[in-house]
């Protein structure tokens, strides 16, 4: 960054520090807390792991700590934040990977001591969106998050220059000057891009304006559920559908027509835990593709070992950005990788989601769902049909509700 110009030019500072095809080797680390219970925090530092994945970061170990809350200065202990940098320095560790956003402090503090590169789960999910996005919309609404990330965050990159302040009590060195100088490009780079981000959103809320008054199906779900694959058979189309996080950034709509009735299908973002809040507000017009959507496609994981959790919390963000109830099709996909473990006669511990078949699951409190849900394998297509069935139905009553003098164009779409 250059503080002689009120220019912004993006520097490795801001781009990503792990470069697409680097090796790099990296400690994961997570709490056992009062909110947080140990077969959580496995479930999220599995999840942290298949992020590391997606930017190519092989998770060599992985550190838990049980305790009430975060240290505020190091997030760990300072104990066993020493254990994990007398590890990365005998296992040539390139960096240390933390399950929580940190705070400018702890990021301070712990880089001090580990020696390495320190990452949160935030920053993790940003470079990955970083290199996901392919549009100009979707690397400007990265962008945007990545500096609002970033700004409270500067006065680490420049400590090196702290030294070279002059030893009177009110004056001002380098160190400082540069900081305050960065700060206030940064800030100008901000309002920069989230006035572009709003000249885009109008375009986009036009663009959908202009659909006329098809009804619109949207796609959403945690991220990795299979949206896009189900997508792409629902359309016909070649969306990019690849077994790793974020695989969608930018938002897909196709037309689409079941039997003899057209609709539009929207793929968007998928969501997952811990979502920065700056991401959430830069990718506000993909969000708008749900709220301003008819009917909701909610798509879920059932093989997944923790997948009611992941539904949890799509049904808890779908709250946070509508202010209303849509009508909604619970798609529980992935029944071919679906996988029933038995349990012992004496194990006397709860059953959980795996321990028992799809039969009997569907009779537990997806049995409240009752003809909003559909179980399918949109890989294998399986009952496939029966998805179009009960889209064509609810598709046709929208229709028939927005147009009541055309229900006459509508033949019964059979139900197999």
């Amino acid at each position: 960054m250059s503080s002689n110009k009120d220019t912004f030019d993006q520097s490795p500072l801001l781009a990503s520090s792990l470069s697409s095809g680097s090796s790099t080797r990296a400690v994961i680390v997570g709490l056992v807390t009062q909110r947080q219970s140990e077969s959580q925090t496995k479930e999220y530092l599995d999840e942290l792991c298949f992020l590391a994945d997606t930017l190519d970061i092989d998770v060599a170990r992985r550190f838990v700590q049980r305790v009430d809350s975060a240290n505020t200065g190091t997030y760990v202990g300072e104990g066993k934040l020493h254990e994990i940098a007398s590890y990365v320095k005998d296992n040539d560790i390139n960096a240390v990977i933390f399950d929580d956003e940190l705070s400018p402090r702890q990021l301070r503090n712990i880089e001090r001591i580990v020696g390495v590169r320190v990452m949160d789960r935030t920053i993790v999910i940003l470079e990955i969106f970083e290199r996901r996005a392919q549009t100009s919309y979707a690397k400007t609404q990265v962008e945007m998050a990545h500096l609002q990330y970033m700004l409270p965050r500067l006065s680490r990159m420049w400590s090196h220059l702290d030294r070279q302040r002059g030893g009177g009590a009110t004056s001002r060195g380098m160190g400082e000057t540069q900081i305050e100088a960065d700060k206030r490009l940064i800030r100008n780079r901000i309002s920069l891009l989230r006035s572009q981000l709003k000249d885009i959103d109008r375009q986009m809320s036009t663009q959908r304006q202009n659909r006329g008054k098809m009804v619109r199906v949207a796609l959403v779900g945690y991220t990795n559920v299979g949206k896009s694959t189900l997508m792409n058979l629902l359309a016909k189309t070649e969306v990019f559908a690849e077994n790793k996080l974020f695989a969608t950034l930018d938002t897909t709509v196709r037309k689409v027509t079941i039997d003899n009735l057209p609709f539009l299908l929207s793929d968007t973002v998928g969501f997952i835990r811990k979502l920065p809040t700056t991401l959430i507000e830069s990718f506000k017009s993909t969000l708008d593709e749900v709220r301003e959507a008819d009917l909701l496609l909610h798509v879920v994981d059932i093989s997944h070992p923790n997948f009611e959790e992941q539904y949890n919390v799509v049904c808890e963000t779908l709250r946070d950005i509508m202010h209303d109830d849509k009508p909604s099709i619970v798609v529980f996909n992935k029944i071919d990788d679906f996988t029933f473990v038995k349990k012992d006669d004496d194990d006397l511990t709860e059953a959980q989601a795996c321990n028992r078949s799809l039969e009997e699951l569907q009779t537990t409190w997806m049995s409240h769902l009752e003809d909003r849900c559909v179980f399918i394998s949109a890989k294998k297509k399986e009952n496939i049909e029966r998805l179009k069935a009960m889209m064509y139905e609810n598709i046709k009553a929208i229709h028939i509700e927005r147009y009541p003098y055309n229900d006459f164009l509508f033949e019964r779409y059979d139900v197999e």
